[in-house]
């Protein structure tokens, strides 16, 4: 895997779970990272804690489910680092709820948070990789990025926008030196999905049963997926989908 000394990488939704690993596992290999919350105060402690550790980092506190929220975390970039090389597209929340109760401000929070900042985010970061001529941007998506289950109309929905958001830009950018790709992630051991399993009323024994593998994936597990991808390791990669889920989506069984 290539170093990413020199680099300045963004990673949304960085202050716990797959996207604190991967602003970890960045900085471990040499880049400066952006630590990004709603709260500042988290970001501020996540940036700490990496900085204790001899790493670069720097924290911007931005609700990127807002215009306002987008512009502030790529200021704050260009503030504490110059430019933008990395983008990771990883904040994002869960929704369970069966269709006909969805409520549409429901509905839009997720579409906003899960598919409109993402592309918001790439929008603002690939202007200043485009003007470069090289830089990458990793949309963290799901299993459900391909897959449907009931009570997952709106989740499922923005994960398979992400991909098509992936493919589009890829395409568009690619010629133009910036590379874009999503990491699908099957079933993690985050806060969030274990909020997202008791709601759901899953368990370990289910994942275990449905994985291939048999277990939940680690965030550092993806995290290092997400490493190779924006490593010059992976510079024929663009436009496509890889997915880190224990063969969640390759299984056909009952």
């Amino acid at each position: 895997m290539g170093e990413l000394a020199g680099r300045v990488a963004i990673v949304t939704g960085s202050s716990d779970g797959i996207g604190l690993a991967t602003a970890r596992r960045l900085a471990e290999l040499g880049a400066a990272v952006v630590i990004n919350s709603r709260s500042q105060e988290r970001a501020d402690a996540v940036a700490r804690s990496l900085c204790d550790d001899g790493l670069r980092a720097s924290a911007v506190g931005a609700d990127l489910g807002s215009q306002a929220g987008v512009e502030r975390l790529i200021a704050g970039a260009i503030a504490a680092y110059g430019t933008v090389d990395v983008l990771v597209n990883n904040a994002g929340m869960p929704s369970v709820a069966p269709a006909e109760d969805l409520r549409v401000e429901d509905w839009r929070a997720v579409l906003d948070l899960n598919l409109t900042a993402p592309f918001l985010c790439a929008q603002a970061a690939g202007r200043i990789m485009l003007a470069k001529g090289k830089g990458v941007i990793v949309n963290v998506g799901s299993v459900f990025s391909r897959l449907g289950m009931r009570g997952r109309v709106a989740y499922s929905v923005s994960k398979h926008g992400l991909d098509g958001l992936t493919a589009t830009l890829g395409v568009e950018w690619g010629p133009r030196g910036v590379r874009v790709v999503s990491v699908n992630a099957g079933y993690t051991a985050t806060a969030l999905v274990r909020n997202a399993m008791a709601i759901g009323s899953f368990g370990d024994d289910d994942i275990a049963r449905r994985t291939p593998l048999g277990r939940l994936a680690s965030p550092v597990e993806v995290a290092n997926v997400i490493a190779f991808v924006v490593s010059d390791a992976a510079s024929y990669v663009n436009a496509t989908h890889i997915y880190v889920d224990g063969g969640w989506t390759g299984y056909g069984g009952w």
